[in-house]
């Protein structure tokens, strides 16, 4: 109850509303595009504990260190070390055998800055852990945040690309011109990717709402 409380008004204060809610599903993988700014993390922990959600969400190992850490980590946080991340959708396929309830979201694009392309490890630990993929948005040019489309992968990620392009059409970030592209890389196919990580970057908040 506290941390909806909590949520409800930070949202309220920001005077963002929540426009979709999220589905009666135990565990699912929850992409989060899209990602411009340092604040998107705040407002999806914030829209996420209004609508009773307890995400868990991967982040650079550097921003871990000490007491901010510990912080991180009570807010779902999980360090990643970006140059030892082979085994991650292993290791994450292992922990949604393990729950009872899970939701681990992923920013596809894998960084604030304007990139071509998405990462790919969203998709392949949805396929690999045999669970759904959550599109959740922010869409700053109305204030609003809520989560939409539940899709279960085929293993065609060339294929299904299109229900997100579909999902996302007309979705603003707070820096439009620096949203990627729903796109795949050409290395990066159901059976062999080389971006297997999609982290936050919340290495400084420095713009405004």
């Amino acid at each position: 109850m506290i941390r909806r409380s909590i949520g409800r008004t930070v949202l309220r204060s920001r005077r963002w509303r929540i426009e979709g809610y999220p589905p009666d599903i135990p565990k699912y993988v929850m992409i989060a595009a899209p990602h411009t700014t340092n604040w998107d993390l705040l407002y999806l922990l914030a829209m996420s504990w209004a609508t009773g959600v307890h995400v868990s969400w991967l982040g650079k190992d550097s921003l871990f260190p000490g007491p901010v850490g510990t912080l991180l980590r009570a807010l779902g946080g999980i360090p990643v070390e970006r140059d030892r991340r082979s085994g991650l959708v292993s290791s994450l396929t292992r922990e949604f055998a393990a729950a009872d309830r899970l939701v681990v979201t992923f920013p596809p694009e894998g960084t604030r800055s304007r990139t071509d392309h998405w990462r790919t490890g969203f998709y392949r630990v949805a396929v690999a852990a045999d669970v759904p993929i959550v599109c959740s948005y922010l869409d700053y040019s109305r204030r609003v945040g809520g989560f939409g489309t539940v899709i279960e992968p085929s293993g065609d990620i060339t294929a299904d690309l299109a229900l997100f392009q579909e999902f996302y059409a007309g979705i603003e970030g707070k820096y439009p011109d620096q949203q990627g592209d729903i796109a795949l890389r050409p290395t990066d196919t159901t059976d062999g990717a080389t971006d297997t990580t999609d982290t936050t970057d919340t290495t400084e908040t420095t713009d405004e709402s």
